[in-house]
């Protein structure tokens, strides 16, 4: 990997690392729904430096993220960003560039699935599986938000 963009990966994962720590001390108005805005650094990464480093800042902002708020969400967050950035990769290639937030929408829900398997494999609860609607919805409706957000960051940076 070349200085600059080692350079540009470590940059990307602190910003990341400081939205996901300041987005915690935001109360959630339902269990496991938040906005997710650091997800649109992943996102970013993703459409600029390919999936490897786009991994990799993910992973780095999850294990840190969870030392800094605590290591009871790091199953949830692991294997929900697992599935996130699994879902943006499958459908990266068949969209085009202005549609960067329709792979964030689904990497979104994607998360959410992750998370609500996560739950019931630890509660062994399936009956959990009630909340999977809301939740869908919510990661529908951020990851919109964030995609574009993304979006217009990689437009941006691209020039």
């Amino acid at each position: 990997m070349k200085t600059r963009q080692l350079t540009l990966c470590a940059l990307l994962s602190a910003v990341a690392l400081g939205i996901f720590v300041l987005e915690s001390q935001i109360p959630a108005p339902l269990p496991g729904v938040k906005l997710g805005l650091a997800n649109g650094i992943t996102m970013a990464a993703v459409f600029l430096l390919g999936w490897k480093q786009a991994a990799a800042i993910l992973f780095t902002r999850i294990i840190l993220g969870s030392l800094c708020t605590g290591l009871a969400q790091l199953p949830y967050s692991l294997v929900g960003g697992l599935c996130s950035i699994l879902a943006v990769l499958a459908v990266k290639h068949v969209l085009r560039p202005n549609q960067l937030w329709v792979s964030s929408a689904l990497g979104g829900m994607a998360h959410n699935i992750g998370q609500i398997a996560v739950a019931i494999a630890i509660t062994q609860t399936p009956r959990l599986l009630v909340y999977l609607p809301v939740l869908l919805l919510s990661g529908l409706l951020t990851g919109i938000f964030t995609g574009l957000c993304a979006q217009f960051a990689v437009k941006r940076l691209k020039k």
